[in-house]
């Protein structure tokens, strides 16, 4: 997610397993005769490698195969047990679950068409759901299922949360949607006195289409925090405005883009690509000097190659 993105990696499940190992000299039945050759007698460090180290080896190996044999059943498993586990009172279960889901659908956003009943189930365990991360993760889930039935729930769930973290997965669930109906909740969030929010419904506006938040959203161009502006400019390129262009033109000047605190060498080379990409559709052939010059002087060889492929672009004779 560009905004927020928030929300976007996964959980990352690590496991922990432990065993107790009875020692081998408990199960002698019978002393062991003393030994005083120097040349035969078991030293300490050789008694430490065989009766703790090796013993551990193999246990580590066992685990290793055990683990290894459930993810691959774990990879393999469908809709229906993402669902068994989604209704598992252990939370990482649950976790992983909604990640591996979301997984499925990114691949193949077709992958619960026909089943409105595994839907429905979704909008009910989101409903439900009493852990915030758990929500915050079914939220991207209901994104994922472009569910147009989800965005009433969602709405409801952003009126009564007042997490802001969680409020930005549901922004970008209602946008990830494309329904239009998720319109007013997110042109309501765009005067939150959060930054994030206010990106966040921002890049979801440009996502649903509708033309009908341009006026609101060309009143964040003169937001006072960057990515709020940016996000702006680059939803009315997608609505077709060209109101954001100034906006987006201050995206590709470096000079302007170190001043921004906290950027990362990342972030402003994200930046530069996105604008990029908005002006070669808003400005066509107006903005060929800009590309010129990035193509050729830019020091990132991803923001070269966008410039590069944007001159194309515009210089490609009408179909």
């Amino acid at each position: 997610l560009r905004t927020a993105h928030a929300v976007s990696s996964g959980p990352v499940m690590v496991e922990g397993f432990s065993d107790e190992e009875t020692s081998p000299l408990d199960t002698l039945g019978e002393e062991v005769p003393e030994i005083d050759d120097p040349e035969i007698r078991e030293s300490p460090l050789r008694a430490f490698f065989g009766l703790f180290l090796v013993p551990l080896l193999v246990v580590l190996v066992c685990v290793g195969v055990f683990v290894g044999f459930g993810w691959l059943a774990y990879d393999r498993q469908e809709v229906g047990d993402y669902l068994n586990d989604l209704r598992s009172s252990w939370k990482p279960r649950r976790a992983q679950a909604a990640y591996e889901l979301a997984k499925v659908l990114i691949a193949d956003e077709t992958a619960l068409d026909g089943q409105p009943a595994v839907k429905q189930e979704l909008r009910d365990l989101f409903e439900t759901a009493e852990d915030i991360e758990i929500k915050r993760y079914l939220a991207l889930v209901l994104g994922y299922t472009k569910d147009p039935l989800a965005v009433p729930v969602l709405s409801d769930a952003l009126d009564a949360s007042d997490d802001s973290q969680t409020r930005i997965y549901l922004l970008w669930a209602m946008g990830a949607i494309g329904d239009p109906a998720a319109t007013p909740a997110l042109i309501d969030s765009l005067s939150d006195s959060d930054s994030g929010i206010r990106k966040t419904a921002a890049f979801a506006l440009g996502e649903l289409g509708d033309r009908a938040s341009v006026p609101r959203l060309e009143a964040l161009l003169d937001d006072g925090t960057a990515d709020v502006r940016w996000n702006a400019a680059l939803s009315l390129a997608r609505l077709e405005s060209d109101a954001g262009v100034p906006v987006l033109e201050q995206m590709v000047d470096r000079r302007l883009l170190a001043e921004v605190p906290e950027i990362t060498a990342e972030q402003q080379q994200d930046t530069m690509i996105s604008a990029v990409r908005a002006l070669a559709v808003l400005r066509g052939k107006d903005s060929l000097p800009l590309f010129e010059r990035l193509a050729e002087d830019d020091p990132s060889l991803k923001v070269r190659q966008a410039a590069i492929e944007a001159r194309k672009a515009v210089n490609r004779p009408a179909s």
